[in-house]
C-alpha cells in the first residue's frame, strides 16, 4: 500500500498530465474503471495500475488525478500508433481541441474500420481529456499519423463551401476512402481542400448554426460514408 505522496508511481501519474512528459516517455494515463476495463478488453497491459484502497491510499490517488472528482483507479500505458490505412478512415487537420480528437476516435471506432489519422496541429490523442472523450476507444482503435499528401485512397473533404451535399446523390468515389476534416473555424483551408478528390458539404437547416464542431461533422460524414459503402457492397 502506497502511503507517501513522494512515491515515484504517483509522481509519474501527475507528470503525464503534461504533453512533454508523454512525448519523452511514450506513456499516458487512463483514469477510471471504464477506461481500465476497456484497456484490458483490448489486450493492453498496464505499466502501472493503482487502485484506491488496494494499492494506494485513496486521498493520495485523488491528489494526482486529472479529474476534479478524483479517481478510484489509474492505469499507465505505453502509447501505440496504427498504420494510416483502412477501407474507411478519417483524417484530422488542425483540430486542436483534445475533446474533439477523442470524440472522433470514438466515432471512428463505431463507424469505420480505419483509424483516425492525425495531421499537423492536432491535439495529443493521449492527453487526459482526449482519452476520456474517447471512452476507451483509443485502446481498440489506436490513432495514426500522416500528412495530407501521404494519405492513401480517395480523399473526401468536408467543406462548407462545396456545392455537392453529403447524402445528396450517388457517391462517385472508390474505396479506400479518407474523410478529411479540418478545424471548426478554419476548416481544411482552400489549399488542402483543392487537393482533395471530392468535396462535400453537410446540409444544415436554414436558420440553424452555420457549422458543426469537428467531432460532430466527422461523425455525420463517417455515418453517411459507411452507409454508402455498405449499400454499394
Amino acid at each position: 500500500m502506497i502511503t507517501s505522496p513522494d512515491n515515484a508511481q504517483l509522481k509519474l501519474i501527475r507528470k503525464l498530465q503534461r504533453k512533454k512528459a508523454r512525448e519523452e516517455t511514450g506513456l499516458f494515463a487512463a483514469e477510471g474503471e471504464d477506461l481500465v476495463e476497456a484497456a484490458a478488453a483490448a489486450g493492453w497491459e498496464a505499466e502501472v495500475l493503482l487502485r484506491a484502497g488496494e494499492d494506494v491510499e485513496p486521498e493520495l490517488l485523488d491528489r494526482v488525478s486529472a479529474l476534479g472528482s478524483g479517481s478510484r483507479v489509474v492505469g499507465i500505458y505505453r502509447q501505440r500508433w496504427a498504420e494510416a490505412r483502412g477501407e474507411l478512415s478519417v483524417y484530422l487537420h488542425g483540430v486542436g481541441d483534445p475533446g474533439n480528437v477523442g470524440a472522433v476516435i470514438r466515432s471512428a471506432h463505431a463507424l469505420c474500420d480505419g483509424p483516425v489519422i492525425l495531421g499537423p496541429g492536432c491535439a495529443d490523442p493521449f492527453s487526459p481529456k482526449a482519452v476520456r472523450a474517447g471512452m476507451g476507444s483509443i485502446f481498440a482503435r489506436p490513432p495514426a499519423r500522416a500528412g495530407f499528401d501521404e494519405l492513401l485512397g480517395t480523399k473526401i473533404a468536408l467543406d462548407a463551401r462545396a456545392e455537392t451535399k453529403l447524402g445528396g446523390g450517388p457517391l462517385a468515389a472508390e474505396a479506400p476512402l479518407v474523410l478529411c476534416v479540418g478545424a471548426e473555424r478554419e476548416g481544411l483551408g482552400p489549399e488542402l481542400a483543392s487537393k482533395a478528390d471530392l468535396a462535400l458539404a453537410i446540409p444544415l437547416r436554414d436558420g440553424g448554426p452555420e457549422s458543426l464542431n469537428a467531432a460532430m461533422a466527422a461523425t455525420v460524414g463517417l455515418y453517411e460514408l459507411a452507409n454508402r459503402m455498405a449499400t454499394d457492397a
